[in-house]
C-alpha cells in the first residue's frame, strides 16, 4: 500500500536575493513499512521533502499525499511521529514526562499515557529510566528517548531528520542496529535523512539520491539486502556494490 506519494512536486521560497528553488518535480512513492533514507549534498532538499510531508512547507506545484490525505490533514490525524537533529528534550522534565508530553498535550489520560511511556522505553531500551533527567543520560540515550517520543501515540509513519549525525560513529553504529530491530518489532514506515553512504545502505530497504538545489531525485535503489542485517554486512560485496551506486549518484547530481 502507498502510504506517500509525490507527484512532480516543486518548492520555491521567496527571498530578497531572488526565488530559492529547494524542490523540483519530485515524485516518489512510499510504500507501507517501507525503510526509505534521503541522501545528497547539504541544501539538497532532503529535509525540505520531510518537511513537505509533515506539513512544515507547503510546496509550490505538484500533489503530495500521506495516507491519501493532504498532508495538513494528516498531521490532524496524528499519521506521523518526527524525529530531530537535536533530541529537543526539556531539562526540567524527567524523561518519562518528556516522552509523554505529545499525549498531554493531545489529552490522554494520566493512566494511558503512564503505560505508553512504559512500552515505547522499552522498545528504545530506556526502561528504568522514566525518572532521570535529560543531563543524567548520554547523547545517544537522549536521542533514543526523542524516537521513544516520537513513537508515543503510535502513528504509522516516522519521519528522522539525521537523528544520529551528532553522534560519534561507536554509538551510531549501536543506534543504527537498535533502530532495524525497532523496525523490525514495529513494522513502521520510516523515512531517514542522512548524509552518510554506510548508513544510507545499511539501514534501508530503500535509498533516494538528491542533486544539489534546486533538490531533485538522481536515483531510487531498491536494496537487495536481508533484512537481517548484522553490522559486518557492510564488508560484503553486495553492501560495498549498493554504496558504489549511491557515491556515483551523488557525484552525477553534483556534475549535472
Amino acid at each position: 500500500m502507498t502510504v506517500i506519494q509525490a507527484s512532480h512536486l516543486d518548492l520555491t521560497f521567496p527571498t530578497a536575493d531572488g526565488p530559492v528553488h529547494a524542490l523540483r518535480d519530485v515524485s516518489l512513492d512510499v510504500q507501507a513499512g517501507e525503510f526509505v533514507s534521503f541522501i545528497g549534498p547539504s541544501g539538497c532538499g532532503k529535509t525540505t521533502f520531510l518537511r513537505c510531508v509533515a506539513a512544515l512547507e507547503t510546496p509550490t506545484g505538484g500533489t503530495l499525499t500521506v495516507n491519501g490525505m493532504a498532508p495538513d490533514e494528516a498531521r490532524r490525524a496524528r499519521a506521523y511521529g518526527y524525529v530531530f537533529q537535536a533530541a529537543g528534550l526539556y531539562p526540567w522534565r524527567t524523561i518519562g514526562r518528556n516522552v509523554t508530553l505529545p499525549l498531554e498535550i493531545m489529552g490522554y489520560p494520566r493512566k494511558e499515557r503512564a503505560e505508553r511511556m512504559e512500552r515505547v522505553l522499552d522498545l528504545v531500551d530506556l526502561s528504568g529510566f522514566a525518572q532521570k533527567y535529560p543531563y543524567q543520560l548520554s547523547g545517544g540515550m537522549q536521542q533514543r528517548a526523542s524516537i521513544a517520543r516520537a513513537l508515543a501515540f503510535d502513528a504509522d509513519i516516522l519521519l528522522m531528520d539525521e537523528p544520529f549525525g551528532a553522534l560519534d560513529e561507536i554509538v551510531r553504529d549501536r543506534l543504527n542496529e537498535e533502530l532495524l530491530k525497532l523496525w523490525d518489532r514495529t513494522g513502521k514506515t520510516i523515512l531517514f535523512v542522512t548524509h552518510s553512504i554506510p548508513e544510507a545502505v545499511y539501514l534501508s530497504t530503500k535509498i533516494v539520491v538528491m542533486s544539489p538545489r534546486p533538490g531533485r531525485i538522481t536515483d531510487v535503489i531498491d536494496s537487495p539486502l536481508p533484512k537481517d542485517r548484522p553490522l559486518d554486512i557492510r564488508d560484503t560485496q553486495a553492501f560495498l556494490d549498493i554504496a558504489h551506486r549511491v557515491r556515483e549518484g551523488l557525484r552525477e547530481g553534483m556534475e549535472a
